[in-house]
């Protein structure tokens, strides 16, 4: 489980770490934003209608779901379902409410969060992307600074300042994770 404020550089740092582990499963989300330049439906987010969202919310599709800087994502049951059935390592992007959630659900799981260096760095980044209006960087500003107060809910921090520092960091979570006993009390 991964989770990071907007602007920390978790999509950039995830996109390294799958194309050099395609052994490595990801979650895809579902969202009521538009999306962004290069992204795909059904491979960063499945994008769909406030009123679909809202349906599959009433049908009980999702294991959580939030609104976030004024948009509701939420991890769809049968995506977290075709991650077990799949029996590899997966990891599943999360807002810190969603986290939250999963953890009072009891769903255990090794948990990151990416920290962005400073917020004035966040802001920088925000403003970098070209994507948002003024007010709505200030919004995620503002919200990040609450989200980044629950790093210590999490078993791991990457601070993002080096991004290949912080992709080496993630993979050696995941080899450590790889490695543990446990694992292997499963095995004949």
């Amino acid at each position: 489980m991964v989770s990071s404020p907007s602007g920390a550089g978790k999509s950039v740092l995830l996109h390294r770490v799958r194309a050099a582990d395609p052994a490595l499963l990801f979650s895809v989300s579902a969202t009521t934003r538009p999306p962004r330049s290069r992204e795909v439906d059904g491979r960063e987010y499945y994008f769909v209608s406030p009123a679909e969202f809202r349906r599959r919310v009433d049908a009980g599709e999702f294991l959580e779901w939030a609104e976030v800087h004024g948009n509701l994502y939420g991890t769809l049951r049968s995506e977290m379902e075709r991650l077990a059935a799949s029996g590899q390592d997966a990891v599943v992007e999360i807002d810190v409410q969603g986290a939250a959630s999963l953890r009072v659900q009891g769903f255990r799981m090794v948990s990151v969060f990416i920290m962005p260096p400073s917020v004035e760095e966040l802001e920088r980044r925000l403003l970098a992307r070209g994507t948002e209006a003024p007010e709505v960087i200030a919004l995620r500003v503002a919200n990040a600074r609450g989200e980044m107060e629950h790093y210590s809910e999490y078993d791991f921090v990457i601070v993002n300042d080096d991004l290949d520092t912080a992709v080496a960091d993630f993979q050696a979570i995941v080899r450590a994770q790889r490695c543990r006993a446990e694992r292997f009390e499963k095995r004949p």
